[in-house]
């Protein structure tokens, strides 16, 4: 066997040397434990004989492709969404692929118009995080390309998607507060048209419904699309005669809202929320994150995206759900 002319041996002509996929020989690469020996000495054999060389960029995966993959964010000025890119860009180099990078800014309006650019650029995949419900758009390139979501599902569309334990880690953190004697707990939410709001709130009324209890309709905002509008929010219910003595929010930026309009009004409130950020451990504030590996998120699906690309010529697999597990921490007294 012998590599493309002019190309050089790349990791798809080590891996069909060696009887195994170039994600086999990937994990071969970098040494994972988890590959049996009589496959690594394969591997290692296809890599002598061909000559090949780890730090090659040369298109690994395909035959001609443009070596781009796409990603579509919602909110750059949003760590999440920087350090999902980050996870994203790292399998990507990997495989020898480089990434483009969109931000709708959440206007769902905005990001036909982007997927578009990005097909026109000739990306060989993309992955997305939708900025709304409504999705034709992205029906319409998976007609050209193979497309996986990430933080928010497909609406009626077959394909893969990498999820957080948005339902489990919200009723956690909920269950916290319940458990420290908290009946008011106010719920500061992003638009549950979102699929993390709804499934947060679902969480939020599920740990109340298992201490036989309900939440409190006059203390749930939803709608909140930054820290700005928490703050406000949080002001007005403080403000309330009967006013919450606990605080959930649905994610980083509103906790940050929340945690100022606090500040500012000298009241100290427990607060739990979606998402862990800087300096949350030194705020010495009673805070209850629900935290969770972002750059998984981007690791997840890139490797969901190279793997249909690798499989391109064969019947495609079903439709994937990867969930990237959520663990409650807390800070302060």
């Amino acid at each position: 066997m012998t590599a493309r002319r002019g190309s050089g041996p790349t990791m798809h002509d080590v891996g069909k040397l060696a009887q195994v996929s170039a994600m086999t020989v990937s994990r071969v690469l970098k040494n994972d434990p988890g590959v049996s020996e009589a496959t690594r000495e394969r591997v290692f054999a296809a890599v002598d004989r061909l000559g090949y060389r780890r730090n090659q960029t040369a298109r690994s995966l395909r035959l001609g492709g443009s070596g781009m993959i796409g990603l579509v964010v919602t909110n750059l000025a949003n760590p999440f969404y920087s350090r999902l890119a980050l996870g994203v860009q790292e399998i990507a180099t990997e495989y020898g692929f480089r990434m483009l990078l969109s931000n709708s800014g959440e206007q769902p309006e905005r990001e036909p118009e982007l997927i578009d650019g990005l097909v026109d650029h000739q990306v060989e995949g993309l992955i997305v995080v939708p900025a709304g419900s409504r999705q034709q758009h992205l029906a319409a390139a998976m007609r050209h390309v193979p497309v996986v979501f990430a933080a928010r599902p497909p609406a009626g569309l077959d394909t893969d998607c990498v999820l957080v334990e948005d339902f489990h880690g919200a009723r956690e953190a909920t269950a916290c507060l319940l458990a420290d004697g908290h009946t008011r707990i106010a719920f500061l939410g992003n638009p549950p048209a979102l699929y993390t709001g709804a499934e947060r709130l679902r969480g939020f009324w599920a740990a109340h419904e298992e201490v036989g209890t309900e939440p409190d309709n006059a203390l749930i905002r939803q709608g909140l699309v930054d820290s700005a509008a928490a703050e406000r929010a949080t002001v007005e219910l403080l403000g309330q005669s009967e006013g919450p003595t606990a605080l959930f929010c649905t994610n980083n930026r509103i906790s940050q809202g929340a945690i100022r309009a606090l500040y500012k009004a000298g009241v100290t409130l427990p607060v739990a929320g979606f998402d862990d950020f800087d300096l949350s451990d030194v705020l010495g504030l009673p805070l209850t994150l629900v935290s969770y590996d972002a750059d998984e998120i981007g690791r997840q699906a890139a490797r969901l995206l190279i793997d249909r690309l690798e499989h391109r010529d064969t019947a495609p697999p079903a439709a994937r759900r990867v969930t990237v597990p959520t663990r409650v921490v807390r800070h302060g007294p």
